[in-house]
């Protein structure tokens, strides 16, 4: 029997199979490409290899292609007696999770990585801004986050892979010169992580300096493959420096060619949806006019991708995208039927944009200081929640409230450029 990096037992008869699947556990650890041939090579190796198929469909569950992991659950072969019982758990816990059997998956989760805490695939599913945590539209879940990442962090040492979710995590809280010794350690072993790389954007962008993370970024993803699974997303940071700077043509060139192309999907339909909301909404918010087609175009994909209320993340861009391309139906469906943990803040949000779109300052800004006490709970990164501290400024600016526009960005958001909001007071 084979063992993976982290000392688990990896039951297959084919070194070719094993060596494959690792190499797509890493990849996927990673964020890079090549993980679906790595799986499939695996299970073209030794079709009775189980856990490359639980790779395989996982893989496409963070892609967001259900039908896919739905497909490859199907023709998988049946559990093993012969698996090791690490296996079995880490199948069985998997498993609940692809089905879409959330509670259920949660607690086999920590049930599991109580007795196999250097399982970094289980671990993996509660890790980063997008995992179970980020997304449980809980109250606390960035504390929850570092409480987590931290309880690992005895078994996990210096391992790449976890040193950069553990950065994440403490970043996401403020701990920002923690999550640079953390992510710095993580890079100085694995520089080629897209993750990581995505991380050390975040960092720079909590810091304010973006000129050296413009420059670190474009480096970086120079030959990183446009059907990588963060190829979108990293997109999206070069492309926030890039209004930042001014640069009209660059933001629009990345907008079409990485992040919302009309010919094809670069990334997950979530990331697409989001990243592109929020760069029109943030480039509308620095002055740049933007053509209702292209609301029009997200608002279409959001209803295409996510017809039904539920996933308060989405379910906010789509709210944007909604109110700017004047589709009052979508707007109105999100008010009266979201749902979830967070559906709350997902009704007020789709009453704030729509407020927004119709010059309605006074009803919008009230809307958002309710959201804005715990906007944490709609899930994402803080630089991806800024969307809603600016839109809040603007409702501010709009009203006269210059100071007080000033103030709120002073202590929530110090280090983000005054160019963000145009007309913003310096």
């Amino acid at each position: 029997m084979f063992k993976d990096r982290y000392d688990n037992p990896v039951s297959t008869s084919s070194t070719q199979a094993f060596d494959a699947y690792a190499a797509g556990i890493d990849s996927m650890l990673a964020g890079n490409d090549g993980v679906e041939a790595a799986f499939e090579l695996a299970i073209q190796e030794d079709p009775s290899f189980l856990p490359a198929h639980i790779g395989l469909a996982r893989e496409w569950q963070m892609r967001g292609e259900s039908e896919r992991v739905k497909k490859i659950l199907e023709q998988a072969p049946i559990l093993d007696n012969n698996l090791s019982s690490f296996e079995k758990s880490q199948i069985g816990t998997l498993s609940l999770l692809l089905t879409g059997k959330i509670p259920a998956a949660i607690k086999s989760i920590h049930e599991h990585l109580r007795h196999y805490p250097r399982d970094a695939i289980v671990a993996q599913t509660c890790m980063g801004v997008f995992g179970l945590i980020g997304f449980s539209g809980q109250p606390g879940r960035e504390a929850e986050q570092l409480a987590f990442t931290t309880s690992l962090a005895p078994h996990f040492g210096d391992d790449w892979w976890f040193l950069g979710q553990h950065a994440f995590a403490q970043l996401e809280v403020g701990q920002l010169a923690k999550a640079e010794t953390s992510i710095e350690q993580s890079l100085a072993t694995n520089p080629n992580s897209a993750h990581n790389a995505h991380i050390r954007a975040h960092l720079y962008y909590e810091n304010g300096e973006s000129n050296a993370g413009m420059k670190y970024l474009e480096s970086w993803r120079r030959g990183f493959p446009r059907g990588a699974l963060m190829h979108c997303h990293i997109a999206w940071h070069i492309a926030l420096w890039a209004l930042e700077q001014g640069d009209e043509e660059k933001m629009w060139r990345i907008f079409d060619q990485d992040i919302f192309p009309t010919h094809t999907g670069l990334g997950p339909s979530l990331n697409v949806l989001t990243d592109a909301a929020a760069l029109l909404f943030r480039a509308q918010l620095a002055g740049v006019d933007i053509p209702e087609g292209r609301w029009l175009a997200v608002s279409e994909f959001a209803l295409g991708h996510f017809p039904k209320p539920g996933m308060a993340f989405a379910d906010v861009h789509g709210a944007v995208a909604h109110a700017f391309a004047g589709n009052s139906d979508a707007i109105a469906r999100l008010i009266t039927e979201a749902r979830g943990p967070a559906g709350d803040l997902v009704k007020l949000c789709a009453q704030a944009f729509a407020a927004i779109a119709k010059a309605q300052w006074r009803e919008a800004t009230a809307y958002l200081a309710d959201i804005l006490v715990d906007h944490a709970r709609i899930g994402g990164s803080r630089a991806q929640r800024d969307l809603l501290q600016f839109a809040f400024i603007l409702c501010l600016l709009k009203q006269g409230h210059r100071d007080q526009a000033r103030l709120f960005l002073s202590i929530h958001r110090p280090s983000v450029p005054v160019t963000a909001v145009k007309d913003l007071p310096s």
